[in-house]
């Protein structure tokens, strides 16, 4: 969805055309998997993170064009609401200093950033769901101005035929109607990208499937929306409704949704982008001129350009990418489950565990994947959505075990496993995995915090508008020391 389109309508000739051309592509794909030299010589990363933008009061603060303006930095870029940004940092390797590379890197991007937004009375926030949004500000006058993010409003608005019905409980309950997917602009997130070769991507991809409860549990940081307490990390529940384009017909008969778990283990990348193919109509289906089949038999690299367009609007929390970087084409394994935030240091040491432990499990002589089911695998991940560290996850030979002691006991040795073949520094492995472990034996994740401030503001007299505002400013504070959050006081 990185792409910018600028078409406002669709013919019915044009989603024909659409479809025989994203078929054309995936055999394409297919023919390539068999025989082509994909770029795997080296696990590469990357790493995206959505931003929020505040006032001086804690408001949301609609200015993402006018921050945009003054940075003319192409790492930045704005997301699908005006109070949002995405931060792109440039790819590495993680092996030695890697991860103290990336924590630079986005130090030095973030505070050059937050001196331009400085300038627009605004600053950055790296939250799941900033907590002083409230229904007047995700409306569809405040999407970006990018015509991409207001073509597919417009298409999964038409495609679902009526307002979208927000309804979330967990500790108390949100029920919104909204006529737009401004809604998801609430959502921000943390994105990991790892690259892989085509034999092993399966592997990795089953791993990252299984392991995005643990993610989830310990990296929780969503805990409010619209002023009310709902799930540890809320974005889950938000981000799945607020595209869903299913009528609730569509629902009732087992159509499947759009942001999407999964719903098996897979023996191949192909898989993955059959299933967008065979299950999910084209929200945009825009054309582009490449004979994928000329430039293979040319001996060229096809872009597969209406095949990527299409799986940018199928949204996994684990998603398959083809992409083509100096001429060589790549596969990697986009994980889309945590939030940002809260601070730089907690998005690294949660990349860190993630990195180790699926590559302990991928190159595992005895999978997960073939000791729990694909349903199991899904129960746990909304589980641990609800309830944070609290969550009881089902994971083989440990059975129904609460998360924090999961992780503590069984998956974050095998992250430091993963680290190592890696080629991670000691001394980075232990420094980040070491708030991981933090964070299990205080409790405090960024939405306990968030969860516990707000609590004590309300038993002082504070209502909960004020005390969200008060927690918002003391969080916007403390992410700028960059002290993991298991530390912060309460």
């Amino acid at each position: 969805m990185g792409k910018d389109v600028t078409s406002a309508a669709f013919t019915r000739e044009d989603r024909a055309q659409y479809r025989r051309k994203v078929r054309r592509c995936l055999d394409v794909f297919a023919l390539m998997l068999d025989d082509f030299a994909f770029d795997a010589e080296r696990p590469t990363t990357g790493l995206e993170i959505e931003l929020n933008l505040i006032d001086a009061e804690a408001e949301p603060a609609m200015r993402n064009a006018e921050v945009l303006a003054t940075m003319d930095d192409p790492l930045f870029q704005a997301e699908l609401a005006r109070f949002n940004l995405e931060l792109n940092a440039s790819p590495r390797l993680i092996a030695g200093s890697g991860f103290a590379d990336y924590e630079h890197a986005l130090r030095t991007s973030l505070d050059r950033a937050e001196d331009r937004a400085g300038k627009s009375d605004s600053r950055i926030m790296m939250i799941g769901v900033l907590p002083t949004l409230t229904e007047r500000h995700t409306v569809v006058g405040n999407i970006s101005a990018n015509p991409r993010y207001h073509l597919l409003n417009d298409q999964i608005m038409a495609a679902r035929g009526e307002s979208l019905d927000l309804d979330i409980r967990g500790a108390e309950r949100v029920r919104s109607y909204v006529d737009s997917i401004a809604a998801e602009g609430a959502c921000t997130s943390v994105q990991f990208h790892l690259q892989v070769a085509p034999d092993t991507f399966a592997a990795y991809w089953n791993a990252a499937q299984a392991v995005a409860a643990a993610q989830v549990a310990v990296g929780a940081n969503s805990p409010f929306l619209y002023g009310r307490r709902l799930w540890a990390e809320t974005r889950i529940a938000l981000f799945e409704q607020s595209t869903d384009t299913r009528p609730d017909e569509l629902r009732a008969q087992g159509v499947r949704p759009r942001v999407w778990f999964g719903e098996r283990w897979i023996t191949s990348i192909f898989d993955l982008f059959e299933e967008n193919v065979r299950y999910f109509p084209p929200l945009l289906p825009i054309l582009d001129e490449e004979d994928p089949v000329q430039v293979l038999h040319d001996g060229g690299v096809p872009n597969l350009g209406e095949l990527r367009l299409h799986n940018g609007t199928v949204y996994r929390w684990n998603r398959p990418v083809y992409d083509i970087m100096n001429g060589r084409p790549h596969l990697r394994v986009e994980n889309r489950v945590l939030p940002a935030g809260p601070t730089v240091v907690d998005i690294l040491a949660n990349a860190a565990f993630y990195f180790g432990l699926v590559r302990a499990l991928a190159e595992s002589d005895r999978p997960v994947w073939s000791q729990l089911t694909f349903s199991a695998a899904e129960e746990n991940f909304h589980r641990a959505a609800r309830h944070g560290l609290d969550a009881y996850i089902n994971w083989p030979c440990e059975g129904e075990t609460q998360a924090d002691k999961l992780i503590l006991g069984t998956l974050l040795p095998l992250a430091y496993d993963g680290l190592d073949r890696f080629g991670v520094d000691p001394a980075e492995r232990d420094r980040l995995l070491g708030i991981i472990e933090g964070r299990c034996r205080t409790g405090q994740t960024g939405a306990a915090w968030q969860t516990a401030r707000v609590e004590d503001a309300e038993r002082r007299g504070r209502s909960r508008e004020r005390a969200l505002h008060e927690m918002v400013l003391a969080y916007a504070e403390l992410q700028r020391t960059n002290e993991p959050v298991h530390l912060w006081r309460r």
